[in-house]
């Protein structure tokens, strides 16, 4: 097994491996890099669906996603990212769109996805990047004077966030679910660093702030957020696994590419053996 930087500020790309035959000690310097640098790519594999979650599954136990009519009938716990409907036809062009803004995966739970694993299947013929940012790097890059006012701060997180995005995505039963509440800076629970945990997709407002101090902070802070340079943009190739960790990194899709054309990819949810790093509000 190979490994080598995949950009200056994150991201480790693996070749030279095949993920279905992997020794633990083999698995453990992937599992290193994945902790290091925050995204994990894993280059030319050639996989069923057990094999698939088998691999996911050595990170972390695994959800089904919310989103119910995307998952396999078969497999809960593949959730099929794909532009095809069932009946065979293009689907709705909002899901060329769907992921095209900067998230923390299940911001929205109490318990937020430890990570994220995607299996390219079908790709277009241009476009349909996925870009990533480092948010250790985010946090010890904020302005001293907007670290100290979000140092300690709680903010609700619902699915759709302030804009609703994506609500028609969900059942009817699942949009008024209560919002979770989750520190704006977390301690990661393996490296013990800080990371900014904005989820600009995802979060409502700060908790024990009015609504206009609290949308007057968060639009400065997403300010920062999203207005950076991108830290590591993958562009897909047939058979890439990609996991990234949704406690320290940002990540959304460019939306760019021709609607007409099919892009698949298998979708893993991780989560943590036990809760780690969510909070709830005081009765």
């Amino acid at each position: 097994m190979k490994i080598r930087e995949a950009a200056a500020r994150m991201g480790a790309e693996i070749s030279a491996v095949d993920i279905r035959r992997m020794d633990d000690a083999t698995f453990g310097a992937m599992y290193q890099a994945f902790i290091d640098k925050g995204v994990l790519v894993v280059r030319g594999q050639q996989l069923e669906i057990p094999d698939w979650l088998a691999f996911c599954r050595r990170f972390g136990r695994l959800r089904p996603h919310i989103n119910k009519s995307r998952r396999h009938p078969d497999y809960p716990d593949l959730l099929m990212l794909d532009n095809l409907a069932s009946d065979g036809k293009l689907a709705d062009p909002r899901m060329v769109k769907g992921g095209a803004v900067w998230h923390s995966d299940l911001g929205y739970e109490k318990e937020p996805a430890k990570a994220t694993g995607l299996y390219a299947i079908h790709l277009p013929s241009t476009g349909g990047d996925t870009l990533f940012k480092n948010m250790y790097l985010a946090y010890e890059e904020l302005p001293g004077h907007l670290r100290r006012r979000i140092e300690g701060r709680q903010a609700l997180f619902n699915y759709g966030g302030r804009t609703k995005k994506n609500l028609h995505l969900l059942e009817k039963s699942e949009h008024d679910r209560p919002p979770a509440v989750h520190n704006l800076v977390r301690v990661h629970p393996e490296t013990g660093r800080k990371a900014l945990y904005p989820s600009p997709n995802q979060i409502l407002g700060i908790v024990g702030m009015s609504a206009d101090e609290s949308a007057l902070l968060l639009d400065e802070l997403l300010g920062y957020v999203t207005e950076s340079d991108v830290d590591y943009r993958h562009q897909w190739q047939y058979g890439d696994v990609v996991i990234w960790d949704n406690r320290c990194v940002l990540h959304r899709a460019t939306g760019d590419y021709p609607v007409h054309e099919r892009r698949l990819h298998w979708r893993a949810t991780i989560m943590h053996e036990a809760a780690v790093g969510a909070t709830v509000l005081p009765s």
